[in-house]
C-alpha cells in the first residue's frame, strides 16, 4: 500500500489500521483480517480476580497510554504467516506512518538469527562448537585469565551465555558520536562506550547474559569466513530463511534510511538523532520486519518436526535443546533462543531492546503458531505484552493467554514473610526483592512505595503487575527461610529465593 494512502488513513483514525496479508485463497484472507481485527480489541491485563470482567482495551488505547507511536506486528497460524499489520506512525517528528515494510531495530533479537550463522558453519566442518574460541580467532584474541584455568570459552557456551563474559548489552551511539570499531568493542578502548568484554566467572559454571560474549561471536565468526559480518549474515542466514528486507548493516545505509522507523523515548518523542547505531552488530545490531522474523520462526518449527525447512533439523535440534543452566527468569536457553513451556505450550522465541525500539518473538514448536511484535517505543515492553495476550486469547495459544486469580482477604500471618531476599541462581550474593508488610498488606519494595500483592487462598501471594506469585518455604521450626515464586502468566519454572540475614 502507498505511503500516501496510508497517511490519510492514520490522520482519519487509528482505528483503520494498514493492513498487508500473506496467502492466495481470498476467503482464509477474509477470516484472516477478522480475527486479526479482533484480537487488536482484546488487549488485557496479565490477571484478573475470578469472577470480575477482565478489563478489554484497543491497541489503538493502548499506544496512546505507554507513549508508542508505531506498532507492527505478524501474526503465526496454522504453521504459515496468516496477518501482517502496522498501526501508527514511523516517525512522530516527522508524521510518517507505519506500513508493514517498516524496519525496526530488533535489538537482542539479533543474537539468535546471528547463532544460526554459527551453526550453518559448523554443519559445514568450519566450525568446531565445542573447541576453545581462541583457535578460530585471528584478529582478536580472548586473554586468559583464572577463571579460564581449567576450563575455556568455546562457542557453545557463548550461543547459550555460559561463557562467564562480561558486558550484559550497549547503549548504542548516537548520530554524530564516533563509532568504534569491533576490536575497540571488543577491548573497551575509547571511543567505545562500555568496558572490556572478559571473563569475570568460569566458563560453564553459570549463565549470565552476555551481549558481550555474541559481540565475541561476530569477531570469531568474522575471521573464519574472511568476511564482513552482515555479508556473511546475509549469506548464511538472511537470504536463505527469505529475511530480504533485512540487514545488519550499521549505521543503516542512506539508501534504506527512508523505509525504516524512528526510535522514541517514554514520553513519544523522537530520540536525537533518531536512530543509534550499533557496531555489535551479532548482539544488537539487526534491522528488520516483524515479516522477515516471522519466517526466522516458521524455518525453526519446520526443522523442528522435520518438514520441509531452510534449515535441517539437526541444527534446530541443537538450536532448541535446552542447557542444563537456568536463567533468572525461570527459561532454559538453547543455542541463542530462550525455550519455556512443555507439551503443546513449548515455546521459543527472544525479546529484544535498542535505543527507541522494544520487540518480541513468540512461537510455539509444535503447534505453528506465534507471533512477532516490534515497536518503536521505550514502553514498548507491556504494550507488546498486552498483544500478546490478545493474539492468545484470540488464536487460541496453549499459553500466554490472561490468568484468573482466585483472591482472598489478606491474613496477618502474612507479615512473616517481609524481609529480603536474596538469588543465588547467578552465582552472586545479589538482592533480588524486598518484601514489605504495609497496611495490612503484603507487597514488594519499589524505592520508597510499596506494589501490594493480592492473597490467595492456597497461600500464595500474587504481583498484579508482574504476575509474579510468591509463596513461603519453611524450616521444621515454621520460620520462613526463603520464598518460592514463578510467573503465572508465562508458566514459568517455579524458581527460589533465600531469605538474606
Amino acid at each position: 500500500m502507498a505511503r500516501p494512502r496510508a497517511y490519510a488513513l492514520y490522520t482519519l483514525t487509528l482505528t483503520l489500521p494498514v493492513l498487508a496479508f500473506t496467502g492466495a485463497r481470498a476467503p482464509r484472507d477474509a477470516t484472516a483480517v477478522a480475527r486479526a481485527t479482533r484480537a487488536s480489541r482484546l488487549l488485557s491485563p496479565a490477571l484478573a480476580p475470578s469472577g470480575a470482567a477482565l478489563p478489554r482495551y484497543s491497541l489503538e488505547e493502548r499506544m496512546r497510554f505507554y507513549g508508542v507511536p508505531g506498532v507492527s506486528m505478524a501474526i503465526i497460524n496454522e504453521g504459515r504467516v496468516e496477518s501482517v499489520r502496522a498501526y501508527g506512525l514511523a516517525d512522530a517528528e516527522a508524521r510518517v506512518p507505519v506500513d508493514t515494510t517498516t524496519l525496526f531495530q530488533a535489538g537482542s533479537i539479533s543474537k539468535p538469527v546471528a547463532a544460526i550463522a554459527a551453526l550453518r558453519l559448523a554443519e559445514r566442518g568450519r566450525l568446531d562448537l565445542d573447541a576453545d574460541v581462541n583457535r578460530h580467532l585471528k584478529s582478536w584474541t580472548l586473554p586468559a585469565s583464572r577463571y579460564t584455568r581449567s576450563t575455556s570459552v568455546t562457542t557453545r557456551r557463548l550461543l547459550t551465555h555460559t561463557a562467564g563474559l562480561s558486558v550484559w548489552g550497549f547503549p548504542g551511539y548516537a548520530p554524530g558520536r564516533p563509532v568504534p570499531t569491533l576490536l575497540e568493542v571488543l577491548n573497551g578502548q575509547p571511543p567505545a562506550n562500555t568496558p572490556a568484554i572478559r571473563n569475570d566467572t568460569i566458563p560453564g559454571h553459570r549463565w549470565l547474559y552476555s551481549g558481550g560474549g555474541y559481540t565475541v561471536l561476530q569477531q570469531l565468526l568474522i575471521d573464519v569466513t574472511g568476511r564482513p559480518f552482515p555479508d556473511l549474515a546475509r549469506d548464511l542466514v538472511l537470504a536463505p530463511l527469505g529475511m530480504a528486507r533485512s540487514t545488519y548493516e550499521n549505521p543503516l545505509p542512506l539508501a534504506r534510511v527512508g523505509g525504516a522507523a524512528a526510535g522514541h523515548d517514554g514520553r513519544g518523542e523522537t530520540i536525537p538523532g533518531k536512530r543509534y547505531t550499533y557496531p555489535e552488530m551479532a548482539a544488537a545490531g539487526l534491522w528488520t520486519t516483524p515479516s522477515d522474523l516471522a519466517r526466522f520462526a516458521l524455518a525453526v518449527q519446520q526443522g523442528a518436526r522435520a518438514a520441509a525447512s531452510p534449515l535441517s533439523p539437526q541444527l534446530v535440534r541443537g538450536l532448541l535443546t535446552p542447557d542444563t543452566l537456568l536463567t533468572i527468569g525461570g527459561n532454559h536457553w538453547g543455542l541463542g533462543l530462550t525455550i519455556d513451556g512443555s507439551g503443546a505450550a513449548e515455546r521459543f522465541g527472544h525479546s529484544g531492546a535498542d535505543a527507541g525500539f522494544i520487540a518480541q518473538m513468540v512461537a510455539f514448536r509444535h503447534t505453528g503458531k506465534g507471533a512477532v511484535i516490534m515497536t518503536n517505543g521505550q514502553r514498548g515492553g507491556a504494550l507488546i505484552q498486552e498483544i500478546l495476550r490478545a493474539v492468545a486469547t484470540e488464536y487460541a495459544w496453549p499459553a500466554l493467554q490472561p490468568v484468573r486469580v482466585d483472591t482472598v482477604p489478606t491474613d496477618a500471618s502474612a507479615r512473616a514473610l517481609a524481609g529480603r531476599y536474596v538469588n543465588f541462581v547467578t552465582g552472586k550474593d545479589t538482592v533480588f526483592i524486598t518484601l514489605a508488610w504495609e497496611n495490612g498488606r503484603l507487597g514488594v519494595r519499589l524505592g520508597t512505595a510499596v506494589r501490594t500483592f493480592w492473597a490467595e487462598a492456597s497461600g500464595r501471594f500474587v504481583d498484579p503487575v508482574s504476575s509474579d506469585a510468591f509463596w513461603a518455604e519453611l524450616d521444621e521450626a515454621g520460620e520462613v527461610v526463603a520464598v518460592r515464586y514463578r510467573n503465572l502468566w508465562q508458566g514459568t519454572e517455579e524458581r527460589r529465593m533465600m531469605r538474606a540475614p
